[in-house]
Order: C-alpha cells, then sequence, then structure tokens
C-alpha cells in the first residue's frame, strides 16, 4: 500500500515553506509510547499535558515530547526529564536546558517571555552539539514511524551526538523529517548522511538549503522567502537574515505576498511569493482523503539598491 510519504516524494512536491511556525520550542523528555495527541495520551499526566498545550496557546511557543532513540517499553518508571527552551529568532536565537523530576512545574513558566525570546534565567546554555530531533510519532502517521525511527537509530548508533526522537513536526507525507535546534530550520525526505551534513555546518554557524523546509521562526511565506534569498545569493550563514515585513498583495487570484529580507550587511531583497495547490491531488497523511495541500511558489527575487 503507498504511503503519503511515497505520494509526496513521487509527485515531487516542493519542501520549501511547509515547516511548522513556532519561534520557540519547549521540549520534555517523556520516556515510553507516544499516543497522537502526546501531550495528553503518553505517560506524561494528562492534566500537566492540557495544561501545557493551555498555557503555551497564543504565546509562539510550541511544546514536544523527546525520547532518546531506542526500543520504547511501556513502564512508568520515575526518572529525570531532560528539558530544552529553544528561541529561534535569528539575532536571538538561542538554547538552554535543565532537567526536572516533574514536568508539572513547567507549567508555571512565562510563555509569553518565552515566545518573546525572553528565557528568564531558564536552566543554563546548552554547550553540547546541537539537537537533531526526528519525528517518530506512528500513532500520529504511520510514515513517522516506518521512515523516522530507523533514521534517529541509525545517526544514533552511528555516534551522532543531539539525536532525538520528537512527537510531532507537521508534514507527515513528507518523512522523515528533522528539526534542528538552535537554528529551527526543519527538513524533510532526510537520509543519515544528509543530517550529518546539515549537522556539520550548524556546528560552524551555516544552513544547508537542500531539503530545507525554512525557519520555523518564519510564517509560511517569509520561510520560502528566506529560503529563495539563500538560493540566489548563495548566503549560508545560520543568523544573518531577517524578514522585515511581508505584505499581501490584492489580486484576483490565490494568495500573494511581497516579503522583504534583509541580510546582517545591510543588504535587502524584495520576493514575491504565491500560494498554489499541489495538483494532482495526494494524501496529506497516510488514510486521508485525497487533497490539494498549499504549497509556497517563489515567483520573484529582487535584490534592492543600496541607499
Amino acid at each position: 500500500m503507498s504511503t503519503c510519504a511515497t505520494a509526496s516524494r513521487d509527485l515531487a512536491e516542493p519542501l520549501a515553506g511547509t515547516a511548522a511556525t513556532a519561534r520557540t520550542w519547549l521540549l520534555i523528555e517523556q520516556p515510553g509510547p507516544w499516543g497522537a495527541k502526546a501531550l495528553t495520551s503518553s505517560h506524561l499526566d494528562p492534566d500537566v499535558g492540557r495544561a501545557l498545550e493551555a498555557a503555551a496557546e497564543g504565546t509562539g511557543v510550541r511544546v514536544a515530547l523527546i525520547r532518546r532513540p531506542g526500543r520504547h517499553a511501556d513502564c512508568h518508571a520515575p526518572a529525570r526529564h531532560q528539558v530544552y527552551v529553544a528561541h529561534t529568532a535569528p539575532g536571538n536565537a538561542w538554547l538552554r536546558s535543565t532537567t526536572v523530576d516533574d514536568p508539572e512545574v513547567l507549567t508555571h513558566l512565562d510563555f509569553a517571555s518565552l515566545g518573546a525570546g525572553e528565557h528568564g534565567g531558564f536552566g543554563a546554555p546548552h554547550v553540547g552539539a546541537p539537537l537533531a530531533l526526528v519525528c517518530t510519532n506512528g500513532k500520529r502517521d504511520r510514515c513517522c514511524a516506518l521512515l523516522g525511527r530507523p533514521l534517529a537509530s541509525e545517526l544514533a548508533l552511528s555516534g551522532e551526538e543531539g539525536v532525538w526522537e520528537v512527537t510531532h513536526l507537521g508534514g507527515h507525507r513528507f518523512s522523515p523529517t528533522l528539526l534542528v535546534l538552535p537554528y529551527g530550520y526543519a527538513y524533510g525526505r532526510a537520509t543519515a548522511a544528509d543530517v550529518k551534513e546539515i549537522l556539520h555546518a550548524v556546528r560552524s554557524g551555516r544552513i544547508v538549503t537542500e531539503g530545507c523546509r525554512g525557519s520555523s521562526a518564519w510564517d509560511r511565506p517569509g520561510q520560502a522567502a528566506e529560503l529563495a534569498v539563500r538560493q540566489a545569493a548563495s548566503v549560508d550563514g545560520a543568523d544573518v537574515l531577517i524578514l522585515v515585513q511581508t505584505d499581501a498583495v490584492d489580486g484576483d487570484g490565490a494568495p500573494s505576498w511581497e516579503v522583504t529580507v534583509a541580510h546582517a550587511d545591510g543588504r535587502r531583497w524584495h520576493v514575491t511569493v504565491a500560494q498554489g495547490a499541489s495538483l494532482p491531488p495526494r494524501p496529506e497523511s497516510c488514510g486521508a482523503a485525497l487533497a490539494s495541500p498549499a504549497r509556497m511558489d517563489v515567483v520573484a527575487v529582487r535584490e534592492v539598491p543600496a541607499t
């Protein structure tokens, strides 16, 4: 039986502009099995999961569960939980970590401040390898388990540091999907060789655009625009591009936007992005009805003359 990932790959569905949107990520270690809605259907106390969801709503913070690659026995043994918080906005990207005995204490964090990029002294700066988060939650979509879990295991067994399984990154049909922190760039259809190249680049402050879905710091048009500038102008610095403005463009057709992208060195570009429909129809997740998911098409990239 064909999977949603197979259909998306065979139809060459573009990856740019498909990353989850979250300026800040709160990641909580929770071993054991995960349900489709992992915050409320795992060994995490469901009341805590609901409280975290409520606290994060509308703040720009996305909460996810993580676990080490490998077998996930259904045991309830108490353990300390590794916790990471990462802010992904260029110019203020950071990654901090701590451990907690009870994730309930995290419900008292100032989520509005975290979403705005203020960590408030949470934990300590993460000084290890960048995090490679591979979506493996087969209860949400079987492609995440069939393709994500082998990738996470292969990376861990090869000695790659910072590898975790994560509950949900969106875009099942692009499995295996990956999020790299602290910079927050997401990738799809990744192989172990791809991930090693991506992490090698991140360690030296560079971003690989091949297979990239976009930065979670931006909305979907912004993700596509920023990647288009990186490719057109050969920009690979991790922390050098920001989105200055996104304006909706009036028209009779599909939605479109004019996105202004600025470089730390003063250069600017205007990028026109139009929303299209992916055709022919395909399932957006395994078992779903056929649909034509929105795609972000870059129409033009124009460097603005310096004033």
